[in-house]
């Protein structure tokens, strides 16, 4: 074999010709080639080529500002895109609902079976995941921003079942990243936080007949990897190129952290958070886990990241975390890490562990939500002039066979006060989240009830059950006035349970929770 040939990033970007459909590697914050990217986004500021491009991501790169796919965002160099999970991403998602670029926001799983479908010859991915919700081309058809019109999505009986079937679709060119390759082009990935779907999108490209280049951090000798540590074989590589530290970090969040690759461990109590909403509300989610042996749970973006932060705080430790990057078991990381875990027990490709959770694997789900309404419908994809993009949430939120939402009871700039085991609000928030009717279908609650899923929405100052598609508030914290603050700062219909319980006092105090409590006697 011919060794791989080793270019620069600004040869690489002379490589992508106009109107053609390219994929990029990573995880959310994990794992993107930003040295490609930057360089594709600079031939396009000095020369307006490549233009009119296609781009296909599950679990959109970026940090929120500059790196990641957000380098792309420029007017004509991007035609369409199909993502899946966009809010590190914003300067795309922006592009989109100005109608710059024509865009669908997919299921984030099924946008990572969607690689091996295409490797695989297949004509595209057929799945119950998305019906019901805004993807659904009886509402949305996942389109977004004026400039979509073009129906992708289409719904097909099987078996007198209802399914989804989102198309194949050719993919020219890939940027993706590992940390080694051999100079036949053997990628090993034994310093990425996570895998993604590096391994599908290679072969998805390669069979395509188009262009996989890889940035690496090391180019080693033949033979001299570990043929097992090998998660992109190099008959699917055309071309490497060798990256420096400061654009191969780990995660944007951190250079490198070896316990999120068991090049360590960390075994060091953690510092507990200080006392604030999200950890009033992961406080109270440990209950949620107590009442099962061992459960697999998902953590969600957002509010559910301080579920595993709580729990490392409480030595708790009888469960598995899961994130769907593809971690298992370990503490999910946060922020620009999220998708990372500390210590994890192992570590799948993301379209694997997709596999597992549409499969109804995952116990208990944590999730976020921005919108909630009178039926229990959720939305966090998109709303006011942002577009978060659906990303996993309804692979996870339709196959888990329990949910929970968690989340503040309002938004933007609420403040909180904690004296002696009561809550108090100092400031309320000026955004209500409980609302008649959500303005994106996400979650459709019915759907979901339908299968006898259990649903449950924690915040700082109460607990409400959904039942019979009705919002039932359930618990409240002690402090707290139900007309006043629950009743009054919502528009949703809720209904005041005969018997509403207190919030447990321990998690609204300044000190671990107390071992009489009852969480604490059920885990024991």
């Amino acid at each position: 074999m011919e060794p791989k040939r080793v270019i620069t990033a600004s040869q690489a970007a002379a490589l992508v010709p106009d109107n053609c459909t390219i994929t990029t590697g990573g995880f959310g914050s994990c794992g993107h080639p930003d040295l490609l990217t930057e360089a594709l986004a600079a031939r396009f500021a000095a020369t307006a080529q490549p233009s009119d491009l296609t781009l296909v991501f599950a679990a959109g790169q970026g940090d929120k500002a500059s790196r990641g796919l957000n380098q792309l965002a420029v007017k004509g160099l991007l035609k369409k895109v199909i993502g899946g999970y966009w809010a590190l991403a914003p300067s795309i998602g922006q592009m989109a609902l100005r109608g710059e670029i024509q865009a669908h926001n997919w299921p984030q799983g099924v946008i990572s079976h969607l690689f091996r479908a295409i490797a695989g010859g297949k004509s595209g991915v057929l799945s119950g995941i998305g019906l019901h919700t805004f993807i659904d081309p009886r509402q949305e058809g996942g389109k977004v921003g004026p400039a979509t019109t073009e129906e992708l999505i289409s719904v097909v009986n099987v078996g007198g079942r209802e399914e989804l079937f989102y198309p194949s679709m050719p993919i020219n060119v890939a940027f993706l990243r590992g940390s080694r390759a051999d100079v036949d082009g053997n990628i090993s990935m034994e310093d990425e936080a996570n895998f993604q779907d590096s391994l599908a999108q290679a072969q998805a490209v390669h069979n395509c007949g188009g262009i996989v280049i890889v940035q690496v951090m090391e180019l080693v000798d033949r033979n001299s990897l570990d043929p097992q540590a090998i998660r992109i074989p190099g008959i699917f590589v055309d071309y490497l190129v060798l990256s420096t530290p400061d654009t191969h970090w780990q995660t944007y969040g951190e250079v490198r952290n070896n316990t999120y690759t068991g090049r360590s461990r960390s075994d060091t109590a953690v510092t507990p958070l200080p006392l604030c909403a999200k950890k009033i509300v992961a406080r109270r989610a440990l209950y949620e886990i107590a009442r099962y042996n061992a459960p697999i749970v998902n953590l969600g973006i957002g509010t559910p990241e301080f579920i595993a932060r709580v729990a490392s705080e409480e030595r708790c430790s009888a469960h598995v975390l899961t994130v769907e990057s593809g971690v298992i078991g370990g503490t999910p990381a946060r922020g620009l890490s999220f998708g990372a875990s500390s210590n994890p027990q192992a570590i799948l490709d993301q379209a694997s562990q997709f596999d597992f959770y549409d499969g109804g694997g995952i116990d208990l789900a944590f999730l976020g939500f921005g919108q909630a309404d009178s039926r229990g419908n959720v939305n966090i994809s998109r709303f006011g002039g942002r577009l978060n993009g659906v990303g996993g949430f309804i692979n996870i939120s339709q196959s888990a066979k329990r949910v929970v939402f968690c989340g503040t009871f309002t938004a933007g700039g609420l403040e909180l006060g904690f004296e002696a085991g009561q809550l108090i609000i100092e400031r309320e928030g000026d955004i209500t989240k409980f609302i008649q009717a959500v303005e994106h279908m996400s979650f459709n609650a019915a759907h979901a009830q339908s299968r006898n899923c259990p649903i449950l929405f924690i915040t700082e100052r109460a607990v409400l059950v959904l039942k019979d598609g009705r919002l039932i508030l359930k618990e409240v914290a002690p402090g707290i006035d139900i007309e006043r603050d629950i009743l009054a700062r919502s528009t949703a219909d809720i209904i005041v349970a005969d018997h509403v319980e207190l919030m447990p006092a321990s998690i609204f105090l300044h000190r671990p929770l107390s071992v009489t409590d009852k969480y604490w006697r059920s885990r024991d």
